[in-house]
């Protein structure tokens, strides 16, 4: 499993958990993470993994991974591949204890016959609306199904028909007996099993009814031998019925469900079935597509599995939902890549700058800094001649106050070389866009210091011309215009607050020759443009391709600061 990177943070989990090591109850600490294989994983999911597992470790007990496959309709072996190697990603193993729920599906058909034997089940043929119907309010009690009197032989013959394929789709299911008028309506007799004659992925056609997530959960925790079963807490709700089902049937061990605030990041959706759907409208590229929250989207972008288990210490365990600024995720692989991440230069917009004065077959190697705040990792050398590029934006012939930039007649810095001077500027004669910015350099100002003493407000980064890459680079905003998609009103769609800006792709970049060797998901800081990795598209390329995985600018940072002050 994945080292820690700081000291584990106690919480209200870790303290029930003490309580119970202390008292005997348990010697070891057994964790579950369980996804539907229904769908790539999200960062949300990203959290879950992280506690499971995390507090499996620090407790040095075991985590399993257990696939809840139970509607084969929705389930398909490409999204377990990818669960595995997101799990994997993060830094956690599972071991020899990987699980699917197929695995109990004959134990859990006997716990379900014994719940017929003992009066606690029965078959019942109303419809799917009709069972909503006599399901109640929250405030007005449920109403008995008709069927609910059935004999225990009639029941248990009609189950095993279910069973044996002898039923349509909707004409049955096995509804547990518990209490229509219960003010929690989970208790209200629900659904344990539904047919479905649908190819299961791992055992065939060999059943026809499939049992549903609450039956199923709590008696694969027993099992497995499960101590704390910690899951969202959208599962609050459901908690007296996992207790219920396995005090019914009396599985050899009772684990404790304790729930937890599920992630809610500003500007991001966590629902599988809306993220599939920004695929089917082809707002994004795919489930990997950068700009989504899913795992494999993240590491596509460029994040790290350590930015990320950071980023769920960080925000910690609470007991109550709330909305996390995705500046904090934003923060921390910013804070990483600022200590280890190497730089280079990349013009992204770029404008030829023409250095007069310079001689015409004269070319230099200059000394670059690899990283300011790891020395260690040494110099590089960066090819400079007569024609450099620069940023289109570093250049106003009319400069507004504040603008330190190059200008007309202003001296500015170009990072490891020269001073250089504007002198003059050359437009295209139809559009009137520059085409080419004049410069003289002033050659004592060899590694950006001027040996007299003056100062200039301005430095700006740049490629050679002649010796500089071409490469494609991909901005990326957020994809979503709101921050708390929660909020939207209710005559209006989350497809209305797509951002119709969050990818830019510029196409005409240039970047130091240094990067010609880098490879797919490599990560590097342009200097003043931010942190990119080299995209998978790149092998398919006659160029590189980068991603901005996060920019320069750390608002939380910021946040962090005017809360100390």
């Amino acid at each position: 499993m994945a080292s820690t990177e700081s000291k584990p943070v106690t919480n209200f989990i870790r303290n029930i958990i003490d309580k119970d090591l202390q008292s005997g109850k348990h010697d070891i600490v057994v964790t579950r993470f369980p996804p539907e294989p229904n769908g790539y994983l999200h960062i949300g999911h990203a959290k879950s993994i992280c506690l499971n597992f995390g507090i499996a470790r620090d407790y040095n007990g075991r985590c399993h991974l257990r696939f809840d496959d139970t509607n084969p309709a929705k389930e398909e072996i490409e999204y377990i591949e990818s669960i595995k190697k997101d799990v994997r990603w993060l830094g956690f193993d599972w071991g020899d204890h990987l699980y699917f729920a197929s695995d109990y599906f004959d134990r859990l058909y006997e716990y379900a016959v014994k719940l017929i034997k003992k009066d606690k089940a029965y078959v019942c043929s109303l419809s799917t609306e009709e069972i909503r119907a006599y399901r109640g309010t929250l405030t007005e009690p449920g109403k008995e199904s008709p069927y609910r009197k059935r004999s225990i032989d009639e029941n248990l013959d009609l189950f095993e028909k279910m069973k044996n394929g002898e039923f349509k789709e909707g004409e049955h299911v096995l509804r547990a007996k518990i209490d229509m008028a219960s003010p929690n309506l989970n208790m209200r007799d629900p659904v344990l099993y539904r047919i479905l004659h649908v190819e299961h992925h791992r055992t065939g056609d060999t059943w026809n009814l499939y049992p549903l997530y609450d039956f199923t959960h709590c008696i694969s925790d027993a099992l497995e031998g499960i101590t704390h079963s910690i899951c969202t807490l959208e599962f609050e709700d459901h908690r007296p019925l996992y207790d219920w089902v396995l005090d019914q049937v009396e599985t050899p061990c009772h684990p404790q469900q304790i729930e937890f605030a599920r992630l809610n990041l500003s500007y991001t959706l966590m629902s599988k079935r809306k993220l599939a759907e920004l695929i089917r409208k082809k707002i994004v590229s795919g489930w990997d597509d950068p700009r989504m929250p899913t795992i494999t989207g993240i590491r596509r972008r460029g994040y790290t599995p350590s930015s990320i288990r950071t980023f769920a210490d960080r925000i910690g365990v609470a007991k109550r939902d709330s909305m996390v600024d995705i500046a904090l995720l934003e923060h921390c692989i910013r804070e990483e890549l600022n200590q280890n991440a190497l730089r280079f230069m990349a013009v992204l917009d770029p404008v030829k700058v023409v250095i007069t004065n310079y001689p015409e077959d004269q070319e230099e190697d200059l000394d670059a800094i690899n990283n300011p705040e790891d020395l260690s990792q040494g110099k590089r050398k960066v090819p400079f001649g007569k024609e450099i590029y620069i940023e289109r934006n570093d250049f106003r012939e009319d400069p507004p106050k504040k603008f330190y930039r190059l200008s007309p007649g202003r001296e500015v810095r170009l990072r490891y070389a020269y001073f250089i001077t504007c002198s003059n500027v050359i437009k295209d004669e139809n559009t009137g866009e520059i085409k080419e910015i004049h410069c003289t350099y002033d050659p004592e100002t060899k590694g950006g210091d001027a040996p007299d003493g003056r100062k200039v407000k301005g430095t700006l980064h740049w490629v050679s011309v002649k010796r500089g890459l071409p490469a494609t680079v991909r901005l990326y905003d957020h994809l979503f215009t709101i921050a708390d998609l929660s909020e939207i009103p209710k005559d209006k769609d989350y497809m209305d607050f797509v951002n119709p800006n969050s990818l830019t792709e510029l196409t005409k970049c240039c970047i130091e020759p240094g990067l010609k060797n880098a490879h797919v998901g490599d990560r590097f800081q342009f200097e003043r443009q931010g942190y990119f990795s080299v995209d998978p598209d790149s092998e398919e390329s006659d160029h590189l391709i980068f991603n901005r995985i996060v920019s320069l600018r750390d608002t939380w940072a910021k946040i962090e600061k005017n809360m100390k002050k």
